[in-house]
């Protein structure tokens, strides 16, 4: 079996087991994060997560939220979509036989449901290529192995190509499998990117308008009429598209902010929101 092995261990999170840790220990505490450690006594049922995927000491408060918001689930498997920032490999990428390592250890992927997928979505293509640099997945995983300390695989799927065509196909592919599998999706995103603080609070507000209604095609309209910079629109809207076909009423705005709120430094920031769909 392939061990895909980290690409922003020691960059965009700390190398080091207990360092690692302790820094996620400290987000879920952080005063932008929850406040609190996991798991969360709620019941709620949570169809999915829009989740930042910065440097954890930038974005970890705010992807804490999601993740102590679905700290109490019981799913075996996480469909995490993300951009592929390099535009390295296939248009939709998954893979198979294979573990990702972060200094939490090992997470399987899920063969089985990566084929099945691959037969309902003729786009996809099994490619472990697409994956050996983006960092939009990874850095969800270390999150997922501590906030869950059983065994959760994993089903990455990597996207060049974002456009709402691809997204819908990937979104109605996703929400089969897992209404099969009884997965928790997650889409992996950051919002504007290197704009001044406040131009890019209006910019993400306007942009989590249509999310929280579940409304993809005024998503793609406000996204392109205003130009907001979000990397990972498309595992947003897939994740959207999914979330409301298992049933999904709405999403939730559990934290907004940006990377000038936790440094201070407000001339130029990049967006982070935290979204749960109920």
């Amino acid at each position: 079996m392939e061990v895909r092995t980290p690409a922003v261990s020691g960059t965009f999170y700390p190398g080091d087991e207990k360092e690692l840790k302790d820094l996620i220990h400290e987000c879920f505490l952080h005063e932008l994060g929850p406040g609190k450690i996991p798991p969360t006594d709620s019941d709620q049922k949570i169809y999915g997560v829009i989740c930042p995927h910065a440097g954890f000491v930038y974005s970890g408060p705010v992807a804490c939220h999601s993740f102590y918001s679905i700290s109490s689930s019981t799913n075996k498997l996480a469909i995490i979509t993300g951009p592929n920032h390099y535009g390295i490999g296939q248009n939709v990428a998954s893979m198979v036989d294979s573990s990702w390592k972060t200094p939490l250890g090992l997470v399987e992927v899920d063969s089985e449901s990566a084929l099945e997928l691959r037969e309902d979505l003729g786009i996809l293509e099994l490619d472990s290529f697409s994956h050996s640099k983006e960092h939009s997945i990874e850095v969800q995983i270390p999150m997922l192995q501590e906030t869950f300390p059983n065994e959760m695989k994993i089903l990455p799927i990597s996207l060049i190509t974002q456009e709402q065509k691809i997204a819908t196909q990937v979104g109605s592919a996703i929400a089969k499998l897992a209404q099969k599998k009884d997965a928790l999706l997650i889409g992996s995103s950051d919002f504007t990117h290197y704009e001044e603080n406040e131009f890019a609070h209006r910019q993400d507000l306007a942009l989590i308008e249509p999310i929280l209604k579940l409304d993809v095609d005024e998503f793609y309209k406000i996204l392109y009429e205003r130009n907001v910079t979000a990397c990972g629109f498309g595992a947003i809207a897939s994740t959207m598209i999914a979330c409301k076909e298992l049933g999904a009423s709405e999403g939730k705005l559990l934290k907004y902010a940006t990377s000038g709120d936790v440094s201070g430094d407000k001339s130029s920031v990049v967006g982070y929101a935290s979204i749960i769909f109920v």
